[in-house]
Parts: structure tokens; C-alpha cells; sequence
């Protein structure tokens, strides 16, 4: 099968059946004595097998031989991909900003050009994150990745991507949003360089965020989400698979390409979501509602109302409160903010945040407008105003971000990041 092949099915944590060829997948049983096509049962889960039914998450695999059939796996080079615990450095309160990864200049494939800037929690117990940033310029070649550690959510910030997955195929540029599913496989392929930013999930799977009064209708609509039909790859040559596991990565080999799923069944896929699809809620009186109304995808903690992690996005919106100062206001946060920008300039800052850069504020650290940014919203006639061009996104967790040695000592860390908030005058109370 070639993978061109790429159609979708619509909605987000749907039961979804989808077969290459008529007749893969059984009727009325999971894991029939003799499948058709002499093909080979397999169970994925996502979750528990006793999670309560809303939150279990699992899908049913026919393929061509078993996912079991390899060798041992062996430690394969880390490069600069860290994980749990983030323990290189110290825990470190200050304001950070970096400019873009640049592109490689030297063949270079996804996983060559993973770099990881921080994280928290422990993948082990199931609870924290990694957050990595990429370039590439060539595609995987007789080799894919899966993470047995985390869901990998990914933004891609430039190029068009192809994930190849052994449950089908997703296309994804800028704009889109990515989720593959920890435990399944798959590989990177494109035309043109490629750079992105990925937040490694250890705790609960995203999901949509309740809409508590915003009613039914609002933010992302589960219409909108995008799995992709049943594709498969029959080839009998040797295939590196590497796993990332405990934090380390891992290689090892097959005589055949994983990727040889015929048909599937379940609600545990990957899946692709248009952010300009988006459907932002703001204010129309006056005032200036929390980021939360831009919350995208959630993954819950145990604490109520405190998230493992929130996938927020900044997109183009209208703005018309009235007496209101309008961008994101200054402000110290119980959580951390890691951010990164796709396209175009954020509203906060007048310049050095850069399209493929980002910047971390963790817990209780002071932020908001640089000098230049508040003065024009200060001073700004308040007209309705469309924010347009632009696409900056979050990572927001409960926990603080520990940087790794790689993201305090590249040069693309910006060294002066705290001037941005110099030039304030002072207040004068009469």
C-alpha cells in the first residue's frame, strides 16, 4: 500500500471501524479463533482495562504478522532527548525566551533532530511532561518511533508533515495540532524541512475540556477531530524500530515494517485537529476573561480544576472590551507556561518572540507586556479590533518546568529576555 493514501474519519473518542481491505475486520467478535485473511488479532490499550467506559480507551489491530515478533531491544543514542526525572539542573525561577532551532544543514532526520528544553512529574507514576522542540530535513527511512512513556501531542510550526502510522495516514502544516497515542508506532516523512514543538504526555490522555457555562456549543467541537481510515505497509526488509521507555531510548529491529495493521476497530488512534476550526468565546462588555477560554485539549489531574497539563492556543478573534486593557495583563500564575508562537507576532510582545522560538515562565514568576506592548494598549482608542496573522499556543502544567543543561546553555537562549520589562515609570498615588 502506498502512503499517499490518506483520508479521515470526524470525531473526537469515537468508536471508529476502518479496514484497507473488505472483510479484515470480524463482525460481532473481538479476537475470532481464525481471523480472516490469516491475519493476527491485537488488543492496544490506552488505559486500564476497568477505567470507567467514558475514559477507557482501546483499539483492536488486524495485521499481517505479530507486533511481538523482534528481538531484544538494546539503549540507543540519546542525542539531546531527556526525560523523567529532569534533574540536569537546578530548579531555576527565572524568565526564559529562545530563539528558533534552526534547520539543520547536514542530513537530518526527526528523531535526529529532537532536542528536549524541560519537563516534570515522572513518567513512571504517570503524572508531569517533556516538552521537546524538532527540525528535520529528510525523512525516516527504514525506521519508526513509538513512546512508551507519553502521548506525544505535536504543533508543527513549519513544513508539511506526514506521520505514517501503523493505524493510517495523517498529513499535518502549520495550523494543525497532532496527537499519536503512546504505545503506537509510527514515522515522520517529508518534502521540505520540517520544525515543531511536542509536549510528551505522561499523565491522563487529553481530552476535550468541559464547557461548564459556556454551554454546549464553544472552543474545539469533537466534529472537528480528524482519525485516519486503516493503511497498511506489506515490505520484507529490515525495519529499526526505536522506543523511548523510562525516560531512555531504545532500538531494535524487524524483518518487516511494523506498520502492517489491515483493519481496526476502537476509540485509541491518533488523530489531527485544524486549529482554525477553533471557535474562540470572548468578552463583549468589558473585562478580560482567563486564558482558560482558549483551552483546547486537557489532560486532568487528580485535583479538580487543575490540569496535568492544558494544550491552549492565541488565534486570530475579535477584540471589543470596552475600558479594557486588552492584551494578557500582567500576571503570577500557580502554573507554568511554556509557549511558542507558529505564526505571526503575539499581542504581548513587541518584538523578540519569534515565529519557531519560545519562551518559559514558571510558577509565580512575574510576566505580561513588554514596555512597548502595554504603552500601545494604554494608549490605544478601543475600537473593535481583529486580531489576524497570528498563532501562538501553550503548554500550561501544575508543576514546575525544570530546564534541561541543553536549553541553559544554548545560544539561542536569550540573555537579556528580562529588559523587555524595563522602562516602566512609576505609578503616582495622590
Amino acid at each position: 500500500m502506498s502512503s499517499n493514501t490518506v483520508s479521515y474519519q470526524t470525531g473526537f473518542a469515537n468508536h471508529f471501524a476502518t479496514e484497507a481491505v473488505a472483510g479484515a475486520l470480524p463482525v460481532g467478535r473481538n479476537s475470532p479463533q481464525k481471523p480472516a485473511m490469516g491475519l493476527y488479532a491485537e488488543q492496544l490499550s490506552g488505559t486500564a482495562f476497568t477505567a470507567p467506559r467514558d475514559h477507557n480507551f482501546r483499539s483492536w489491530l488486524y495485521r499481517l504478522r505479530p507486533s511481538a515478533q523482534h528481538g531484544p531491544y538494546k539503549p540507543f543514542d540519546q542525542g539531546q532527548v531527556r526525560s523523567t526525572p529532569f534533574n540536569e539542573t537546578p530548579p531555576n525561577p527565572n524568565r526564559m525566551r529562545w530563539d528558533p532551532l534552526p534547520l539543520p544543514d547536514q542530513p537530518t532526520d526527526w528523531v535526529e533532530g529532537l532536542v528536549t528544553y524541560g519537563g516534570n512529574g515522572c513518567s513512571e507514576s504517570g503524572a508531569g511532561v517533556g516538552i521537546h522542540l524538532y527540525v528535520a530535513n529528510r525523512s525516516m527511512i527504514d525506521r519508526v518511533f513509538y513512546n512508551a512513556d507519553g502521548e506525544m501531542l505535536f504543533v508543527p510550526q513549519e513544513g508539511t508533515h506526514r506521520f505514517v502510522t501503523e493505524m493510517g495516514v495523517i498529513e499535518a502544516k502549520p495550523g494543525h495540532m497532532v496527537v499519536i497515542p503512546r504505545g503506537v508506532r509510527f514515522r515522520i516523512e517529508l518534502d521540505a524541512p520540517i520544525r515543531g514543538y511536542i509536549c510528551e504526555n505522561y499523565g491522563a490522555p487529553f481530552r476535550l475540556p468541559d464547557l461548564g457555562p459556556i454551554g454546549a456549543n464553544g472552543l474545539a467541537n469533537p466534529r472537528d477531530f480528524e482519525t485516519p481510515v486503516a493503511w497498511f505497509e506489506d515490505v520484507d526488509h529490515e525495519v529499526q524500530c526505536i522506543q523511548k521507555y523510562g525516560g531512555r531510548l531504545w532500538a531494535t529491529t524487524f524483518n518487516h515494517s511494523p506498520l502492517d495493521v489491515v483493519g481496526w476497530h476502537g476509540n485509541y488512534a491518533p488523530y489531527r485537529y485544524d486549529t482554525a476550526r477553533f471557535n474562540t468565546i470572548g468578552t463583549v462588555s468589558f473585562d478580560h476573561p482567563d486564558p482558560s477560554i482558549f483551552t483546547v485539549l486537557t489532560s486532568p489531574s487528580d485535583t479538580p480544576g487543575t490540569a496535568n497539563c492544558d494544550f491552549v492556543i492565541f488565534a486570530p478573534r475579535w477584540m471589543v472590551a470596552e475600558d479594557t486593557f486588552r492584551p494578557p495583563w500582567f500576571h503570577r500564575n500557580v502554573m507554568s507556561e511554556f509557549m511558542g508562537l507558529i505564526t505571526g507576532a503575539y499581542d504581548a510582545k513587541a518584538g523578540g518572540f519569534a515565529p519557531g522560538g519560545a519562551s518559559l515562565h514558571n510558577r509565580m514568576s512575574g510576566h505580561g507586556p513588554d514596555q512597548a506592548s502595554w504603552q500601545g494598549a494604554t494608549d490605544a482608542d478601543l475600537k473593535p479590533h481583529k486580531i489576524e496573522n497570528t498563532l501562538a499556543f501553550m503548554f500550561e502544567t501544575r508543576m514546575p518546568i525544570r530546564t534541561t543543561k541543553w536549553a541553559e546553555e544554548t545560544p539561542l537562549m536569550q540573555l537579556d529576555y528580562d529588559d523587555c520589562w524595563t522602562g516602566f515609570e512609576k505609578g503616582k498615588p495622590e
